[in-house]
Parts: C-alpha cells; structure tokens; sequence
C-alpha cells in the first residue's frame, strides 16, 4: 500500500472556481483504485507465457497509463511484429479479466469522498480511463464505485485515447456541461493534458501511480488526499449548496 505525503493542497497554475464546478471526470488507475499489482501479475504472466523474463513491478508500473497495448507494447519492448503484439495482447487481456480484482483496491479515503460529494452537493462524476472499458466497469463494479458515476468509459469506447480530447468532450456534451464546469482529476499529465485539450480544470493525485510525470505537465491544483478534494469544492465543513 502506497504510503500519502503528508503536504498541503498546492495551486500550481490557477484556482479553480468550486462553485461553478458540475461535472467530475476520474481516471481510474492511480486515482481511485492502486491496480498496479494485478496488472503487473498479468504482465508478468503474459511474459512467462512467452518464454520471456518476467519484470519488476515499479517497473510494469511505470507502463501503466497509456492503455493495455502501450502496456504491452512497452513490457514487449517495443517489438515491430505487430502479430506478435496483438497475440501478446490477447493473453494479457484474457488473464487480465479473470484476475483484474485479485489484489486491486480503492484508495483510503476515496469512498467517503465519492458519497461526500454525492450527498452534499449536484456534482455529477463519470470514469474517463486509458483501460479498455471491459475491465473498467468491471473494476468499478466489484468495488462499488459504478454507484457513484454517471457514465464508465474506457480507452476503446472512443476511437483515441486521452490526451486526446474526445473522450471528455462526449462527456461534457452528455452532461450539458460546459468545459470550466468541469475537472479532470488524474495522477498522469495524460490527465492534465486531456483536461487543457478540453478547456477544462485539472486536479493532479500525487499518490497515485504516475507523480512524477505532473512535474513534466502541472495541473491547476496538486492534491496529496482524495479528501483535499472535498476542501476544494468546499464541501469539507459546508452541507449541499
């Protein structure tokens, strides 16, 4: 279990205007749930199963973001055999489905922060990740996160991925939001950028699984704790506005 740094909430670009805010975006991976050693068990199996050595899990980790075929691609070693990938590819997504739940938990304090914001304000939220929208929803199914969220989208239900900002203009057009009434919490600069693509506001998670890569791309606000997020909105000593 990841241990929080123990910082305050750190605007590193602009503020972020809580009370005009309705819809929030999350990624999954590193923002509500640390999946890190199910997916580097699955990478790892995909490996052996190729006759291959198996990789650390810091290392795995640091593959994880981009979607499963960067993931593999990337464990692979970037190999030009396109065949070769995409059977690579289709074992780690078999394993991967029976096994997505073996080890993979929510965050501390995530939940309380999920009901939180339902109870006590309009706020809508939806899942905007880079995992392949199968075992997304079947992630936040298990662990009863799918309550909480309007819509569950993964990195194949749009034709690109995030950075790219399609996945979140859908989004926002669903919702009938308008970008600077939306935020994109994440712990990538994948995150950071999909939410400046879409004219949206960022919240970095810097206990998640990509830290240090919001040094590359700051968002508007560096959280250290899910709850920071309810101070943010205002929502940490203040009932439903």
């Amino acid at each position: 279990m990841r241990l929080y740094l123990k910082l305050k909430m750190i605007q590193t670009r602009r503020p972020i205007p809580a009370q005009q805010i309705k819809l929030l975006l999350w990624d999954l991976d590193g923002t509500l749930v640390d999946s890190e050693l199910d997916l580097a068990h699955s990478i790892n199996a995909m490996l052996r199963h190729l006759k291959r050595p198996e990789l650390p899990i810091e290392v795995v980790a640091s593959f994880i973001g981009d979607g499963a075929p960067m993931l593999v691609r990337r464990s692979l070693g970037d190999p030009q055999d396109e065949d070769f990938v995409q059977s690579a590819l289709e074992f780690f997504m078999h394993h991967y489905r029976e096994h997505k739940l073996d080890h993979t938990y929510v965050y501390p304090g995530v939940m309380d922060v999920l009901c939180a914001i339902r109870e006590n304000s309009d706020i809508r939220m939806a899942v905007l990740s880079n995992k392949p929208v199968g075992p997304s929803r079947g992630i936040c199914d298990g662990l009863n996160l799918s309550a909480y969220m309007t819509k569950i989208y993964g990195g194949n239900s749009f034709s690109t991925k995030k950075p790219d900002p399609q996945g979140a203009l859908a989004l926002l057009d669903e919702h009938g939001v308008r970008a600077e009434q939306a935020i994109m919490v994440g712990d990538s600069q994948n995150d950071v950028l999909t939410a400046d693509n879409a004219g949206m506001f960022s919240i970095g998670v810097t206990y998640g699984l990509s830290p240090e890569s919001l040094k590359v791309h700051p968002p508007d606000v560096l959280i250290d704790h899910p709850k920071e997020l309810l101070e943010l909105l205002g929502l940490a000593t203040h009932p439903k506005r």
